[in-house]
């Protein structure tokens, strides 16, 4: 491909006559020609950044450069495994299980509950890049819906970080489990398998217990926190959306049922099956069926 001036050489006339060469100016380089870089590889670049001031700020900039149409879904090789994100040193991450029970009665025990949905917002982001960089040859449009997730997951973590901040504590101050994240790898391998689990399992039992939540807040007369949540369950209702959207459409390129590939892979990966009352009216508001809702009320 050629780029820069052009040289226009006139041949000589039947009556010799030299025609001198004529050289015109410097055309405009055509923008369309610069090679755009690589969505795939500025997703690792987020998911790979361990600061969550850095990983705030490129999730920033890697969203602004994608709706403005300078970043390509062209990629050269596969993705590479990733076994662990990148994230600061604290929290210390253990069993669930292992976790301190507290109420949130206190100042302390706010703090921590506040601090265990940081957490999730902070994974949240994670996963939503991991679902930007590993699965490729995707609709455009998939990559701007989890670009869209991750943007709003940090301004979650943002929102959440102040509050925390504003109680006298700050992220890492307590420790959090790792489940999240152990889910992005069981999925790793296929984007219907992530599409079901992550957002229409994990992130959906989010809607189910955030009102419960909130109301403890109220009851402890944070209102701050309440209105945060608030702005969250609204966002997340989207992201449930978004994953039944593309659980779906991964489901008709592959001629499955998706009710019923739902059901199994259900089964298959979560064996206890749901856990306490659905949300049901933010549940069908994200793309649950009625059908899909009776089953994991059933299977709990």
């Amino acid at each position: 491909m050629i780029c820069g001036c052009f040289i226009l050489i006139l041949s000589r006339f039947r009556q010799a006559v030299t025609i001198p060469v004529m050289v015109q100016p410097d055309t405009p380089r055509n923008s369309s020609l610069v090679p755009r870089p690589s969505v795939f590889e500025e997703a690792e670049a987020c998911l790979r950044a361990p600061d969550p001031d850095t990983k705030l700020q490129l999730t920033r900039e890697v969203s602004a450069a994608w709706r403005a149409g300078a970043l390509s879904c062209e990629f050269g090789s596969e993705a590479v495994g990733l076994s662990e994100p990148g994230r600061p040193a604290r929290p210390e991450l253990v069993a669930p299980r292992d976790l301190p029970a507290r109420s949130t009665a206190s100042e302390v025990g706010r703090a921590a509950l506040i601090h265990s949905i940081c957490h999730i917002e902070f994974n949240a982001i994670n996963l939503a890049w991991d679902a930007v960089y590993r699965f490729r040859d995707l609709p455009e449009a998939y990559y701007t819906d989890w670009i869209k997730v991750a943007r709003e997951e940090a301004y979650h973590f943002s929102l959440l970080r102040a509050h925390l901040r504003h109680l006298g504590y700050d992220y890492g101050d307590f420790p959090a489990h790792n489940g999240l994240w152990e889910m992005c790898l069981q999925t790793a391998h296929d984007p219907l398998v992530r599409m079901a689990l992550v957002p229409r399992v994990l992130e959906a039992r989010g809607l189910d217990v955030t009102p419960g939540i909130m109301y403890k807040l109220e009851q402890s007369e944070d209102a701050n926190a309440v209105d945060l949540l608030r702005i969250i369950q609204r966002d997340e209702v989207g992201h449930v959306a978004i994953g039944t959207r593309w659980f779906r459409y991964l489901c008709e390129q592959r001629s499955l049922a998706p009710e019923a590939t739902f059901r199994e892979l259900f089964n298959q990966y979560m064996p206890g099956g749901g856990r306490g009352p659905l949300d049901r009216a933010s549940r069908l508001q994200a793309g649950f069926t009625e059908a899909e809702l009776d089953y994991i009320e059933g299977a709990g």
